[in-house]
């Protein structure tokens, strides 16, 4: 008899920690008493299996089979699971299913497969193309082309050594002098910048240390998941966070069996959603991670009309210098088209060859005679067009590669004979030319490049070239389109709440580019664009120095964003903005002058006595910032979803991309402030009404009432909480304050749970209402209160009978 399964456990609250050498097991299992107070049901751990030495995220999987010995091995991570029983708390954990390190020493699957070839058993593991590169594996690790590398690689035994790199010896080569025993081993040591046009093993993006793994064999799942799934069977942790599905040969597959593998659990992925798409309905997951949440969140606090200023107002002062960057979807193609011929041209050659092969080998005339080029340029073009990571084998791959998108990859070719390569390409991607392990294996391919792609083209390039409002530049986010309507948001959570009430919620993470509180700064130049331009000219008066106007204005809004910091700090992000936007500069192909050049700026422009006109700007609109940080909070903490906490956000955390949002945080916070009131109060109220949240929970729209109800947002979960923020609080001041407007409240008493002592019934008056903060978080009690004792005074401005 099959014993029954326990039913998922789902969280009321998760709080990220970033696990790292620094802070192991044992400083998780410390942090737990604190945590515990904050009012989460759940730790969220970063990776705890075997990473590479010393890593400071442990993405770089090299061993599934155990955990990871730096954070303290299995007994430490059962003592942490054990300490968090014993605190009422519970464990959910990051995995990595896509990808493991090219760490050939530590990583045992892939040193056998390097050692024994396509024979060896470990060769299932990974995607790699024998067929390619003459049967050799390339490894691109050499500094500079093997002419001027050769001297430092050197036989030791039965390996191959350069510099820090070892590499196994095939059985029987090591006597061959070197030029003979490279050519007989599996792999080809190479110069680093062939990766870009000969790598012929799939990557995590274009990261070549990050090889791609074939989780979709059923032998490589068991292996790559035993240990993660009986840490969950024994109860030592309790749900998952999945990293990058999008990766996947077979997303809708590998979540159908780890759902039936894990016995239900409470998961969520890592699924960045376009811009109006939704997660497919058939995955067997909770939802997401919570970036489409943090993309409607920020947009609630962000002035549309403003917006459109902002950027009027950044193309006359960044864009003429460039000629580029001043309209998204152009920024957007752009860049996609530079990722395809440079990072990602590799992938396209595969494609190009599957492609060709299925067309060669196809009875159907009407695929013959496309020459690989046509090939290339229709891949290209259709790849570039997609708005979405990827088509899914659950959806209507149709949908997202469009009828349109092909009319348009149509005219890249001149003559119309030609041009048919797009409709092969298209019909091979919609499955209309068969459905062969060739066709199936183009599909999966296809798809995964383009996830690749999005990620690159968009996250990693465009935003940072297309600058108008940083805080719209952040995963999942729709920067031609920052703003949120309330009844698009009120949409959204409907939609949530009936579909995905288990799916996270997030405004801060390991991955964000800037925090939420940073990015609350940030949108409160959309509701006063022109004084931002004025200070903007002030600043600028000296023109000298300047690199570029673009990185200038970044630079101005980065300092503006984070408030006081160190310069080190701001220099490093900075740094990687424009290397990330390569229009000067790279990673690859780093332009010292122009770096130094930015290096100056940055020290006396932003971070020196001009920085302090930013300063004393922001420190005016000080209370409009706080509105927008409050009001993020308690909206996340209080909509639809499980929200998710990152380390240290329970009070005011201002952090810019990483390495600066991955630093070490002080358990409690120095300065816990307004922000930790909300968190606390929010969550304990979760958690003591938690039917008032879950999946049976209800959400509706309250609309406010009078001459400024639009800045008012508010909603009530199912008949028991009603949240309430202040949206747009400079524009609201400038327009005279909240005068009479009024929040109608549903039937009953309403206590008021961030000011003990207060309640209210019937039509609550909104600058009543915010007297204290510019939120509101209210729980329905009884006349004796939510635990039998008086809650105070009740506030009216109304009765109850008129709600």
């Amino acid at each position: 008899m099959t014993p029954e399964r326990p039913d998922p456990v789902v969280p009321t609250a998760t709080y990220r920690l970033q696990l790292q050498p620094e802070f192991p097991f044992g400083a998780a299992a410390a942090a737990v008493p604190y945590l515990a107070t904050l009012g989460v049901s759940h730790v969220h751990l970063s990776p705890v299996l075997e990473a590479v030495p010393g890593s400071a995220h442990g993405y770089d999987v090299v061993d599934h089979a155990r955990v990871r010995d730096e954070l303290g091995g299995e007994e430490g991570l059962r003592a942490l699971s054990r300490t968090a029983r014993e605190h009422g708390l519970g464990l959910v954990v990051d995995i990595v299913p896509n990808h493991m390190a090219m760490a050939p020493r530590h990583n045992h699957a892939l040193w056998e497969v390097l050692r024994e070839g396509p024979k060896s058993p470990y060769a299932r593991w990974f995607d790699i193309d024998w067929e390619a590169q003459g049967g050799q594996m390339l490894l691109p690790v050499l500094g500079h082309p093997l002419g001027t590398e050769i001297e430092h690689l050197e036989v030791d035994g039965e390996v191959l050594r350069y510099h820090d790199h070892v590499l196994p010896l095939r059985e029987g080569t090591g006597e061959l002098p070197l030029p003979q025993l490279l050519d007989a081993q599996w792999y080809r040591p190479v110069w680093w910048r062939l990766a870009r046009t000969e790598l012929n093993y799939r990557r995590f993006f274009s990261i070549s240390e990050l090889i791609g793994v074939r989780v979709e064999d059923p032998e490589v799942f068991e292996a790559t998941h035993a240990k993660i799934l009986q840490l969950l069977h024994e109860g030592v942790i309790e749900g998952l966070r999945v990293d990058h599905p999008d990766g996947l040969a077979d997303p809708d597959g590998y979540l159908r069996r780890l759902h039936e593998a894990t016995g239900g659990r409470w998961t969520v992925v890592e699924k960045i959603l376009a811009d109006g798409e939704h997660l497919p309905a058939s995955w067997p997951v909770a939802g997401t991670t919570g970036y489409d949440a943090l993309r409607h969140i920020d947009g609630l606090f962000t002035d549309a009309a403003g917006a459109g200023e902002l950027l009027g107002r950044y193309r006359r002062f960044a864009v003429p210098q460039t000629d580029r960057g001043g309209d998204w979807a152009a920024t957007v193609r752009r860049a996609a088209y530079g990722v395809l011929s440079h990072e990602l041209a590799t992938e396209v050659d595969r494609l190009t060859r599957v492609a060709g092969r299925l067309c060669t080998t196809s009875p159907d005339p009407a695929l013959r005679d496309h020459a690989p080029w046509a090939l290339r340029t229709a891949l290209q073009e259709l790849l570039v067009r997609l708005e979405v990571y990827r088509p899914y084998t659950s959806g209507d791959a149709a949908a997202v590669v469009t009828e349109e998108a092909a009319a348009e990859a149509r005219l890249a070719f001149v003559v119309p004979e030609e041009a048919g390569a797009v409709d092969v390409v298209r019909g091979l991607v919609l499955g209309r030319h068969g459905d062969g392990p060739g066709h199936v294996e183009f599909r999966a391919r296809f798809a995964q490049t383009a996830s690749a792609l999005r990620a690159k083209s968009v996250e990693d390039t465009a935003f940072y070239r297309y600058v108008p409002l940083l805080s719209a530049t952040e995963v999942g986010g729709n920067p031609g389109n920052p703003a949120v309507s309330p009844a698009d948001f009120h949409a959204y959570c409907a939609r949530v709440q009936h579909d995905w009430p288990g799916t996270g919620t997030a405004v801060s993470t390991h991955d964000t580019k800037r925090s939420a509180d940073v990015r609350a700064a940030l949108a409160v130049l959309t509701e006063c664009p022109e004084r931002w331009a004025d200070v903007l000219a002030e600043v600028s008066r000296d023109g000298d120095g300047v690199p570029d106007a673009q990185l200038a204005w970044a630079a101005w809004q980065t300092v503006f964003g984070l408030g006081p910091a160190s310069g080190e700090r701001v220099q490093g992000a900075l740094l990687k903005h424009v290397r990330e936007a390569g229009l000067y500069t790279s990673w690859t192909e780093q332009e010292p002058p122009y770096e130094a050049a930015v290096a100056q700026f940055v020290a006396a422009g932003p971070c020196g006595a001009p920085g302090e006109r930013v300063a004393a700007f922001r420190n005016t609109l000080e209370p409009h910032i706080r509105a927008n940080m409050l009001g993020t909070a308690l909206v996340q903490l209080t909509m639809p979803g499980v929200p998710d906490l990152y380390q240290g956000t329970e009070a005011a955390y201002r952090a810019l991309v990483d390495p600066d949002n991955r630093r070490p945080v002080r358990f409690p916070p120095e300065d816990p402030g307004a922000k930790d009131t909300v968190t606390r109060a929010a969550l304990r109220l979760r958690g003591r009404r938690p039917e008032a949240f879950g999946a049976a929970a209800t959400y509706a729209p309250l609309p406010a009432q009078g001459p400024t109800a639009a800045h008012c947002l508010a909603f009530v979960r199912s008949a028991t909480v009603v949240t309430a923020v202040t949206r747009l609080s400079l524009r609201l001041t400038e327009s005279g304050g909240w005068q009479d407007t009024r929040l109608p409240l549903p039937p009953g008493r309403w206590a008021d749970v961030l000011a003990p002592g207060r309640a209210f019934e019937g039509h609550a008056r909104v600058a009543e209402l915010f007297e204290r903060l510019p939120v509101a978080l209210l729980e329905r009690v009884g006349p004796d209160g939510p635990s039998g004792s008086s809650a105070g005074e009740t506030r009216h401005a109304g009765t109850s009978s008129e709600a």
